[in-house]
């Protein structure tokens, strides 16, 4: 009987630990591939917006995986992900939507369209 108790409290303590790593894996993934289009949002060049990007998603994933485990709660620690992940969802859609108009722009002059 006691063997089984002991395995019920190893699986209560393991669910909360699974989910913070998967937090981590996936969510500091998930963040820092949302920063790194994200950086494209800003009023730089597109060099130096993919650097940005590249050099923002280290701190994003880094900040996460802190994060995660700094939580009280593993629930905390999926809301406080997803808190961040909206507004950079958010910069995200609007950079590639400008960068998608824009590039359609730039291939409509390069293609004489403007002088018709």
């Amino acid at each position: 009987m006691s063997v089984a108790l002991d395995y019920m409290r190893r699986a209560r303590c393991a669910g909360p630990l699974a989910a913070r790593i998967a937090g981590a894996i996936f969510g500091g993934y998930a963040l820092g591939a949302l920063a790194s289009v994200a950086a494209l949002a800003l009023p730089v060049s597109a060099p130096q917006g993919v650097i940005t990007g590249m050099l923002a998603s280290f701190i994003f994933y880094a900040g996460a995986v802190i994060w995660v485990f700094l939580a009280r709660s593993a629930r905390r620690a999926w809301a406080g992900l997803l808190l961040v992940a909206l507004p950079l969802a958010l910069a995200a859609w609007w950079a590639s939507s400008s960068v998608a108009s824009a590039t359609s722009a730039v291939s409509y002059v390069a293609a004489g369209g403007a002088h018709k």
